[in-house]
């Protein structure tokens, strides 16, 4: 790893860190407003957009159940877009009608954040499904996330969980859409296209013709990657050269992947007015997030397998895959700070990373907590939370508690059901279409690499994370009904039962700290959530990294 490549990761994670804390104090400020003056206006404008639905508070059965009919609203609007795509306008190039468990599979994928695609959006969607369809979804299924976040931390720090579609405007209009706005101007001035006009015929210095697709993409990189959505314009992603076309806006659209996630965490600490415990998470995402940039940096300077016993110099690293405009860094780091969110959108062809280096974007998903997705991220985190507050209760004898709420089976039950759920979505789904047509049918490449693929798809669509090891035909029914299921499950349920958790302790009575009480501000307390996380997702994991990258690993270097 060079001073270059360790230099530009430093910079691009350490100054993201710094943007984090100033946007968490805005973010509490818009998600949990003060009564009275002008947040009581806004307040009051959101009630009236909202209706009636929007005017009481509620409880998190309530909450929970806005959630997932305004979800579901959202699924049906998106899939009569595609649906009938061919028949809509802003549709400039004739884009012709979709295949129906296509259909099914990204209107499920961008309702759920996870914006896996199995079509290419430039070849495929016309203007109006990019824009009134999955762009839509971009915005308010990251709104749902910011929302969820805040009624949580409200219920935590003792109070109501508020209104979810109050809740959901506030994320949308006043975090979400301002931010945007700002980064698509400074795509825009960096040289992404921004228009409606349809594609452009160009003739090459070889007298070829070739047709160029364009669009409105400033608008729809900036939420992409804001919203922890990762969904591209174009096919090949942020690898695109009219996605991404320099250096700076390669580095704007990767501080804009982490941005909010990780102001989400202070947000969340000023919420329940504990910020000392704030930083202590932080803390420990970051340094999850460190070791796994490291991790990607040192084994990715290897030279790809590709050029073995060839004369290649190999202090250059493997290049294969990478874009040679952002230098030798900026394709693993980009990889880690991909999936460390929920994001999914790529900087490099995953499927050409070293065995090691495809490996740790995978590890950055099983665990699910390095910052993670917009507000769910930290959700995530509440969970590991409780089973850290819980075994820690057990081993000093005392009756575990949290902020002063008592940890107990049901909210332990509920937090491992969570959990584990995901891991047996990854497992199971990866088991399937392992040892079946399925998923054997649709392989380029067999052993160990072929098999990291499958359990590379199923762990980003369980991770609601998006980004593809691709070399997978994967635009097939069996692989868009499954992962759709995949994605759609793995969405909800790591929201929903936290929301059921904080209502179970909103039923008990709230004890006051005590000098007995475990202090989540010290540093017992994050050594021993970070153990929790990587003994459950060592444990869980371990067996199929053996049989994917590590086994493909240890062939390279026999």
């Amino acid at each position: 790893m060079s001073f270059h490549s360790l230099l530009f990761a430093v910079l691009i994670i350490g100054g993201t860190a710094l943007l984090s804390f100033p946007l968490g104090r805005y973010m509490a400020w818009a998600m949990d407003p003060a009564d009275g003056g002008r947040s009581g206006q806004i307040t009051r404008l959101f009630q009236g957009l909202g209706g009636q639905a929007a005017e009481r508070s509620q409880d998190w059965k309530r909450y929970a159940l806005s959630l997932l009919a305004f979800n579901a609203v959202m699924f049906l609007v998106t899939f009569a877009i595609l649906a009938f795509q061919q028949a809509l306008p802003l549709n400039p190039d004739g884009k012709g009608g979709l295949e129906a468990s296509l259909i099914f599979n990204t209107a499920a994928s961008f309702t759920t954040n996870t914006n896996l695609q199995h079509y290419s959006g430039e070849v495929s969607l016309s203007y109006l499904s990019q824009l009134a369809g999955l762009m839509w979804l971009q915005f308010v299924s990251a709104a749902t996330g910011i929302a969820a976040l805040a009624a949580l931390a409200r219920g935590l720090a003792g109070r109501g969980l508020g209104n979810f579609f109050v809740d959901l405007q506030r994320a949308a209009f006043l975090v979400l859409f301002p931010a945007a706005f700002v980064l698509a101007v400074l795509l825009a001035l960096g040289g992404v296209p921004m228009t409606f006009e349809g594609a452009v015929t160009a003739t090459t210095l070889e007298g070829v013709q070739q047709t160029i697709a364009r669009g409105p993409v400033a608008a729809f990189v900036a939420i992409k990657q804001l919203g922890s959505n990762g969904g591209g314009w174009f096919g090949p992603n942020s690898t695109h050269p009219l996605e991404n076309p320099t250096f700076w806006t390669n580095g704007l659209q990767m501080i804009a992947i982490i941005l909010i996630p990780m102001a989400c965490v202070w947000m969340f600490g000023r919420i329940i007015g504990r910020l000392r415990h704030a930083a202590l998470l932080f803390s420990v995402m970051m340094g999850f997030m460190v070791v796994l940039a490291a991790g990607a940096l040192v084994f990715e300077a290897a030279p790809t397998q590709a050029f073995a016993g060839l004369p290649v110099d190999a202090s250059v690293g493997n290049l294969e895959g990478k874009e040679m405009r952002f230098g030798p860094a900026g394709g693993p780091l980009w990889s880690v700070l991909t999936t460390s969110t929920s994001n999914g959108s790529v900087g490099a062809m995953h499927d050409s990373l070293n065995p090691l280096s495809g490996l740790i974007p995978m590890i950055g998903m099983w665990l699910n907590e390095t910052y993670g997705g917009v507000g769910v991220g930290m959700i995530n985190m509440f969970l590991y939370i409780v089973l850290g507050v819980f075994i820690a209760g057990m081993m000093i004898g005392r009756t575990p508690e949290y902020l002063g709420w008592r940890i107990e089976a049901r909210e332990v039950k509920l937090a491992l059901f969570a959990l584990v759920s995901q891991s047996a979505l990854i497992l199971i789904g990866t088991a399937v279409f392992a040892t079946t047509p399925w998923g054997i049918g649709s392989l380029n490449n067999t052993g160990p690499h072929g098999f990291s693929e499958i359990l590379y798809e199923f762990t980003s669509a369980a991770a609601n994370n998006g980004s593809g090891f691709e070399g997978l035909a994967d635009n097939t029914v069996p692989w868009n009904v499954a992962t759709a299921i995949v994605m759609l499950f793995a969405r909800f349920i790591p929201i929903i039962l936290p929301l059921a958790i904080v209502g179970s302790l909103a039923a008990k009575r709230r004890s006051t700290e005590s000098s007995g009480t475990l202090s989540v501000e010290g540093g017992t307390f994050a050594t021993l959530l970070g153990a929790v996380v990587v003994v459950l997702g060592a444990l869980t994991f371990l067996p199929a990294a053996t049989l994917g990258p590590i086994a493909e690993h240890l062939i390279f270097i026999d």
